[in-house]
Order: structure tokens, then sequence, then C-alpha cells
């Protein structure tokens, strides 16, 4: 029996062994993408499925916002974990920073977001992602930080990214559950998951009368090959050239 049972084993890994290489594909390509550093605002050239994109940065506020607030500028600087990736670039680093001031404590909030033709624009991520990660520069004041995406269904979610009650640079990284939608399956539907913005909140005992935050390199890790099958270029066919395809 011992014989015949290592015989068997034997015959089976040479079966598995010997299968062709395509009846064990795999699909998974893991990548990080940047998707804004803050280096070349308006200048991204951030590319999906070959298109190019730019876009600018605004703020808007809860309705107790003080006059003139929020406020938002790029300056000089980067975290000090950064500053090797910027050997041998010939750019200036730079950040992005808001000011916020309220009238009152409570529930205040504002809202960072990335806009084209000072119009909303929500950028789209590559493949599916399993993490998002930025650099985030805290006051110490106990603010929440959301992120605020929307899945392939037109769905917003929030994704908490915790209390900004430290000082200096933290590196933020947070997991996208599994259960979020981030490829549709219609055709007309939206191909990936969208970046909508950032969103701070104020604890409600918490000073209100001058709030700065600094952010800096957005970043992904995605499954970049998730959404790509075998005649995946079809997808786009053009139906309405009534000669394409034709002999």
């Amino acid at each position: 029996m011992k014989r015949g049972l290592k015989v068997f084993v034997g015959l089976a890994c040479l079966f598995v062994i010997g299968l062709p290489a395509f009846s064990q594909p795999s699909s998974k390509s893991v990548e990080t993408f940047v998707l804004e550093n803050f280096d070349s605002v308006g200048e991204q050239n951030y590319n999906v499925n070959g298109v190019s994109y730019n876009w600018d940065w605004a703020v808007n506020a809860s309705r107790f916002v003080a006059e003139g607030y929020p406020k938002k500028g790029y300056y000089d600087g980067i975290p000090n974990s950064l500053k090797v990736l910027m050997k041998g670039r010939d750019v200036e680093p730079k950040v992005l920073g808001v000011k916020a001031a309220f009238n009152r404590k409570g529930d205040n909030y504002f809202e960072v977001y990335p806009t084209v033709d000072d119009k909303n624009f929500e950028i789209p991520f590559v493949g599916t992602v399993s993490q998002i990660d930025f650099w985030v520069w805290g006051a110490n004041y106990n603010y929440f930080l959301e992120v605020l995406v929307r899945d392939a269904n037109g769905s917003v979610h929030i994704l908490q990214a915790g209390s900004l009650a430290f000082h200096g640079w933290k590196n933020i990284i947070i997991n996208v559950p599994g259960w979020l939608q981030q490829q549709s399956k219609l055709r007309s539907g939206p191909e990936n998951m969208t970046f909508v913005g950032f969103r701070i909140r104020s604890d409600a005992e918490e000073y209100v009368d001058d709030f700065v935050v600094f952010f800096d390199q957005i970043k992904y890790i995605t499954n970049s090959l998730s959404v790509v099958y075998d005649g995946y270029e079809l997808k786009d066919a053009n139906f309405d050239d009534e000669n394409e395809g034709a002999n």
C-alpha cells in the first residue's frame, strides 16, 4: 500500500508540474502610483488609460467659517523622509498648505479637493487600489482627517485617516476595504474609483481660530492589471461607424 501511494503521489506531482503555463494565469501586478506631489500644480500629466490629467486644488468650509477663510497656498518644503527622492531632480519641492478659522466651536469642517477650470474634478485611480498613502503636517489640534473616494457605482465613501493631534509631518497609510466597488460591470459605468478629496473636522471642544495643515506626496498601491482581460481593447469599439470591421 505504501509503495502504491508513493507511485500515485509521484504521478500527481508530475501531472501538476507538466501543466502548460497558460493554465496557471496570474493577473497580479502590484504598482505604486504618485497621484500628486504638489511640485508642479496644473502640470501633473497624470496618465490613466492613455489620457493625461492636470488639475489645481481648492478649499471650502462649513457655515461658521470665519470671513476670508479657509486659505490655501503652495509652500517650499518636504518631509525629511522624502528628501532622498529629490536627488537629481531640478525641482524645488512644494507642499500644499491650508489655514482655517471658525467663529465658534462645534462640528466645523473644511474640504480640500482637486479642480479643473474652477470646477470640482475627481482624479481616477488605476486598477484595484489596496492602499492610499500620503504625508500630512499636524499642528497638534484635535481635528480628524477623512479621505473621500467615489466608487464605480457613483457613491462617495469616507475613509477614516485618524486624528491630527501631532506635531509636524506624519505618513498616513489607509487600507482600502475589499468590499468597496472599484469597477463597474456596466460598459457605460465609471471605469475606475476616483479620489474626491480630503475633509478635516474639528473636535467639538477644540480651538477653532487658528488651524493649519499641510499635505505632500499622495500615492497609492494598486493591482494595475486587475481590470485587464483577453480582448480588453474591444470594450471601446466604435459601433457608430457602419464600415468598422467590414470586409
